[in-house]
C-alpha cells in the first residue's frame, strides 16, 4: 500500500508554483502517465503527531463532495492520496484563479467555461432544520444572518456572496470590505441601509445580534452608476436582507437580466488574463514603481526640510541685522 501510494506521488511532476493559502498548497504539474497538465492542491495536515486521528474535516468532506458532484461548471477531482503528512488533490488544471463563494474560487478554464472550485466549507443540501456553524464564507462575502451568528440557514448564504461577487465586477473593488465582523456589518447596513424586524422578522432572535444605528442607505442606482435596469433588478433580489425572500438562483436566472441584449461574450472570445509569470512581472514593475514615487517624495521632504532650514536661518540673520540697524528691541514681523 505504501509502495502505491508512493508511486502515485511520483507521478506528477511539480511544474510551477501557483498559490498558497492558509491551509493548502497549489502547484500546476504534470501526469507522466498521461502527458497532461494538472493541477495539485496539497493540503496541510501539520505533523504527524497533530495529524494522529486523522485528517481534517475539511479536506475530508471536500473529497466526498467532489467525487459525487459532476457538472460542466464545477472543477473535477481526477485523484486523490496520502502522501507523508498531506493530502494531495489532484484537479482539472485551469489557467486563472470560489460553501465559501469569492472571486479566488471561480476558475476559468481555456473555452471561457466558469468552474466552482474549493468545496472545503460546502455542505450538502438536506434538511432546512440541521444546525451548521456561522464561520463559513469568506468575511467579506458573508451574508449578513451569518454575521449575527444563526445556525440554520440555506443557500441563502450564497446568493448573497453571488451579489457580492457581481458587484465587484461592477466595480473592480470589493463591494463590502470589513475588518471585523461587526465592521463587515456596519459597512454592509452603511451601504444598504439598516434592516428593521419589518423589513427582516426574526433577525433580532438571531444569537448574535446587536441593534445599529439607523443608516438610510444608498440607492443602488448610485451605488452601480452603470448598471442598466435589469442589472440593478438583479443585485436588489441578491441584496435582500431577509434570507426567506433573497432571491434564489432559480429565480435570479428568470430575471430579465440574462434574457436581455446584449448576450454573453462566446466563451474562447473572453479576454485572455496574463500569464502568471507575465502577473508576476506586472507586480513586480508596480512595487518598483511604488518605490520610487516612496522615495521621491522622501526626497522631496528631505528637500523641503533642508529649504525651511535655509529659511529659517536666513530670517533670523535679517531679523539680527534690522534689530541692529533700526536699534529696536521688540522687532516683530508679519509674513502673510
Amino acid at each position: 500500500m505504501a509502495l502505491d501510494v508512493k508511486s502515485r506521488a511520483k507521478r506528477y511532476e511539480k511544474l510551477d508554483f501557483l498559490g498558497e493559502g492558509q491551509f493548502a498548497t497549489v502547484y500546476k504539474a504534470r501526469d507522466k502517465t498521461t502527458n497532461t497538465i494538472v493541477a495539485i492542491k496539497k493540503i496541510k495536515v501539520g505533523h504527524r503527531t497533530e495529524a494522529k486521528d486523522g485528517i481534517n474535516r475539511t479536506a475530508l468532506r471536500e473529497i466526498k463532495l467532489l467525487q459525487e458532484l459532476t457538472h460542466p461548471n464545477i472543477i473535477g477531482l481526477l485523484d486523490a492520496f496520502g502522501h507523508k503528512s498531506n493530502i494531495s488533490l489532484v484537479f482539472d488544471f485551469m489557467e486563472t484563479d470560489l460553501e465559501d463563494l469569492k472571486p479566488n474560487n471561480l476558475l476559468l478554464d481555456e473555452n471561457g467555461v466558469l468552474k466552482l472550485a474549493d468545496f472545503g466549507l460546502a455542505k450538502a443540501f438536506g434538511s432546512p432544520n440541521r444546525v451548521y456553524t456561522h464561520q463559513v464564507v469568506t468575511r467579506w462575502y458573508r451574508a449578513p444572518e451569518l454575521l449575527f451568528g444563526a445556525r440554520m440557514y440555506g443557500v441563502g448564504v450564497d446568493m448573497w456572496a453571488v451579489g457580492c461577487i457581481l458587484a465587484e465586477l461592477l466595480l473592480r473593488v470589493p463591494f463590502l470590505a470589513g475588518d471585523s465582523d461587526l465592521d463587515q456589518l456596519t459597512k454592509i447596513f452603511e451601504a444598504l441601509g439598516t434592516p428593521t424586524e419589518e423589513t427582516w422578522p426574526g433577525m433580532s432572535s438571531l444569537p448574535d445580534y446587536v441593534s445599529f444605528k439607523l443608516f438610510p442607505g444608498t440607492p443602488l442606482e448610485h451605488i452601480f452608476s452603470a448598471a442598466g435596469d435589469d442589472l440593478l433588478e438583479l443585485l436588489k433580489g441578491l441584496f435582500t436582507f431577509n434570507p426567506c425572500t433573497r432571491a434564489t438562483a432559480s429565480q435570479a436566472l428568470k430575471m430579465k437580466y440574462f434574457s436581455s441584449r446584449p448576450g454573453p461574450t462566446p466563451g474562447p472570445q473572453l479576454p485572455r488574463p496574463n500569464s502568471s509569470t507575465e502577473a508576476l512581472k506586472e507586480k513586480e514593475n508596480l512595487l518598483i514603481g511604488i518605490k520610487r514615487k516612496r522615495d521621491s517624495i522622501e526626497q522631496g521632504e528631505e528637500n523641503i526640510q533642508k529649504y525651511e532650514i535655509n529659511v529659517h536661518d536666513s530670517y533670523q540673520c535679517s531679523l539680527n541685522n534690522a534689530q541692529q540697524l533700526c536699534g529696536l528691541k521688540n522687532l516683530h514681523m508679519v509674513c502673510l
